[in-house]
């Protein structure tokens, strides 16, 4: 039986590939593999020095070729290649081995033993254990980003970052408790420059027009001074006041004053035409509602339908028709009636002493329960001893001072800040051991909710009943259908698709007139809300890139070109059969984190698709590159493909752009910001493209079918990127043969969503670690 005929009869009747011994899978790389990998090979990989017939000798190597074969970029386009059959049955045999004796020496990686909580996390586990929002981004830095997410490198806490975190528990600690400062204090809430105000926002009344709403935690019930200003230009005049207009306050819904700004005569200052915008009013303590809108003209609606952009928001390039709010304000209190009865307060104070001597009591029992929260862990007498220190120092000020000082410390806690996972004593170094019931629990909470365990999981974690099967897989399904389960849309996926980057996002004025902080929102809010629906639903993940359905309201439709959609309000729509804007390679906020200001980036949307649907990303950049020419011999304009035909014409640019730039230029129709085009300088858009194994199609709709081809590849990377978000460190080679056995699993029950997750929770990588030191320890512990 000939070598070929034989590959494939391997390939037809194993399920899982796996080859007889004396499968020649030695003879195949050398006859394709050794003409880039070999002895006089340029590749940074040599293959002749390790045996495909025994690749768990080398699995660092071989799972990396796995990749590459999976992908079809190996042997690259162009040179001879395999057949099918034996490119599967390759895979087969290399996959087979190497599960093989990862089930035989199981290796489950090891995460940081001291992991910091991200600013994220920081203000969720506070929501939840105080039942307090606070605006955590001014008291906290951003976290830096590896491996595309920002709870990877979060071990080191400064002198710096620390008293950060010490303020930060002053402040959350007085707030919840209902302690005001000695002073007077206020905070400013500025709206983005670019917003345009000249129509209804959905969370402010019928019948207003711009504005914003902001939710307030009052900390005491007293006095307190709402501020308004309106919006200037760089000549400090206020914008779009060309007669007469109408502010409104409102306080949960009941409006407290109307307010009319008048232009004042010509040449006079505009400095005093909002000073008198100010109200003092009686708040209780607690999250309460202010508002800020414009009563809505009637007759200024035909004026506003006709104007050339949606976009109103800059003197030069977007003026205003209508006056907008700059900023509100909040400030006191003033005439302090006492602490009240807000929700935090609620939470934290469970009992009330009505003598001394059940102080103590009282205080322990406070604390018991906080520390029991926010150390996810059952608390020791050890626990209490200084926090009721600090309790009776500040004793004397009040029962209430007492407990906020005590707040205090569990806040700046290591026990509270850290994620800390200790080698059990027994455990030899190198040697894997699964995780504690506890430890689980706190991995479980952190990765669907991005915050602590509620009581319901962290009881389960006690009872040690948390890591059996079915009771694991039962609060990994109540975890996914709680409410915070929306972290997973705002942080894993804004993080994954980059929708982070929306916020920095400045397109060019000139080239797109119409672009402003209203589309850069509704970008971000389609694509959040499209992948919670595909989360809520329990959909095929397949789903993210060939749904026919999205979320728009008004502003984003025109922007798509989808009619009978109006206001403000986002609402699913079903998209016809010829639109490309199925899935997220036809959302505005891909498109617009994977531009440049100016125009489109083949080379970004070719190097996006690459690394975050087939998770195979292309090398770094090397330095110097030179920029691109914009402009041909005569002057004439340059299409971003006659651009970047000149880097792929360089042999030192090629060897990278040769896999970006065909998949990036699939998505030529869409330009910088997402709007579909046909051309570009006049010359028509030439959207043929094609993927690394040599696949050739024609724009958008081509791509994605080229990628649905491939359903095994989106499927591992979307398994890999939960995975590395759900253990705070990048995906190794080790981990690879959990990854294949989840999506396996995946596959029998539709690739649906849940099935990752769970999938995810008992791997073994999730529930198992590695002792000893990682080497980011060992060089922390060396520095």
């Amino acid at each position: 039986m000939g070598l070929r005929t034989f590959l494939v009869f391997s390939a037809l009747c194993s399920a899982s590939f796996a080859a007889p011994p004396e499968f020649a899978a030695q003879v195949l790389v050398k006859r394709y593999c050794h003409g880039c990998h070999g002895p006089s090979g340029k590749t940074g990989l040599t293959l002749t020095a390790i045996d495909a017939d025994n690749p768990a000798a080398r699995p660092d190597a071989w799972e990396k070729a796995i990749r590459r074969l999976r992908a079809r970029s190996m042997p690259p386009a162009g040179i001879p290649r395999p057949d099918e059959a034996t490119y599967e049955a390759l895979i087969g045999h290399l996959e087979a081995a190497l599960d093989k004796a990862a089930s035989e020496k199981p290796n489950p990686g090891r995460t940081d033993t001291f992991r910091r909580l991200t600013r994220t996390e920081y203000h969720n586990a506070i929501r939840d254990l105080l039942h307090l929002d606070v605006d955590v981004a001014s008291l906290l830095p951003a976290d830096e980003t590896s491996h595309g997410f920002d709870n990877i490198t979060v071990g080191d806490l400064s002198p710096t970052l620390l008293e950060r975190y010490i303020s930060a528990s002053r402040k959350v600690a007085r707030l919840a408790i209902g302690i005001p400062g000695r002073a007077p204090g206020g905070e400013t809430f500025y709206l983005p420059p670019d917003l345009t105000q000249e129509k209804h926002f959905e969370e402010l009344p019928l019948g207003t027009r711009g504005g914003t709403t902001i939710t307030y935690t009052f900390p005491v019930d007293a006095t307190y001074e709402i501020q308004i200003r309106l919006q200037r230009d760089r000549n400090e005049h206020v914008e779009g006041l060309y007669r007469q207009n109408d502010v409104e306050l409102m306080l949960d819904g009941t409006r407290l004053q109307v307010f009319s700004v008048t232009p004042p005569p010509a040449g006079q200052d505009h400095s005093q035409v909002d000073k008198h915008m100010n109200f003092r009013v009686p708040v209780k303590a607690g999250p309460h509602e202010v508002a800020v809108a414009f009563p809505k003209r009637p007759f200024v609606l035909p004026e506003t339908e006709r104007e050339p952009y949606e976009a109103h928001f800059n003197m030069d390039r977007h003026p205003r028709i209508q006056p907008a709010v700059l900023s509100v304000s909040i400030n006191g209190p003033y005439d302090v009636k006492g602490a009240g009865d807000s929700p935090s307060r609620q939470r934290v104070l469970i009992c009330r002493p009505v003598s001394a001597n059940e102080e103590t009591a009282c205080a322990e029992k406070i604390l018991s329960r906080l520390i029991r929260r926010a150390y996810r862990r059952p608390v020791a007498a050890a626990d209490l001893a200084m926090p009721m220190k600090l309790y009776r120092g500040a004793r004397a000020e009040g029962f209430d001072s007492g407990i906020e000082m005590a707040l205090r410390a569990v806040l700046v806690s290591p026990e509270f800040l850290f994620r800390i996972e200790q080698d059990p004593a027994d455990a030899g170094r190198g040697e894997p051991y699964r995780l504690s019931d506890l430890a689980l629990a706190t991995r479980l909470s952190f990765f669907l909710w991005s915050s602590i365990p509620d009581d319901e999981l962290l009881d389960g974690a006690i009872a040690g009943t948390l890591s059996r099967p079915g009771v694991l897989e039962k609060q990994v399904r109540r975890m996914l259908a709680d409410p915070r389960a929306e972290m997973l849309a705002t942080n894993f996926a804004g993080q994954w698709l980059h929708l982070r980057n929306l916020a920095s996002a400045k397109p060019d004025m000139r080239t797109f007139p119409d672009f402003d902080d209203n589309l850069r929102q509704a970008f971000r809010q389609e694509t959040e809300m499209f992948f919670e629906s595909v989360m809520r639903e329990d959909r095929n993940v397949l789903d993210l890139l060939r749904a026919r359905y999205t979320f728009v309201n008004e502003r984003l439709a025109k922007h798509y070109g989808i009619p009978y959609v109006y206001g403000s309000r986002f609402r699913r729509v079903e998209l016809p059969a010829d639109s490309p804007r199925g899935g997220l390679l036809g959302q505005g906020s891909v498109l617009t984190v994977t531009s440049y200001a100016t125009r489109t980036s083949p080379v970004i949307r070719g190097k996006w698709v690459l690394e975050n649907i087939l998770g195979t990303p292309p090398p770094p950049p090397l330095p110097s590159v030179p920029a691109l020419k914009e402009r041909g011999p005569l002057g004439t304009n340059l299409t971003v493909r006659q651009r970047l035909a000149e880097h792929r014409a360089n042999p030192i640019c090629a060897s990278c752009h040769r896999l970006m730039d065909p998949v990036g230029f699939a998505l030529e129709n869409f330009d910088a910001v997402g709007r579909w085009r046909t051309q570009e300088f006049g010359v028509p858009v030439d959207a043929s493209a094609g993927l690394p194994d040599g696949s050739q199609f024609d724009g958008v709709d081509g791509l994605r079918k080229a990628l649905l081809a491939k359903p095994e590849m989106f499927a591992t990377t979307v398994t890999e990127k939960l995975l590395t978000y759900a253990l705070g460190r990048g995906v190794e080679y080790y981990d690879a043969p959990a990854v294949r056995e989840i999506v396996r699993v995946a596959k029998k029950q539709d690739y649906r969503f849940s099935a990752f997750v769970a999938g995810i929770a008992a791997s073994g990588p999730f529930q198992r670690r590695r002792a000893g030191a990682t080497d980011r320890e060992i060089g922390r512990v060396q520095r």
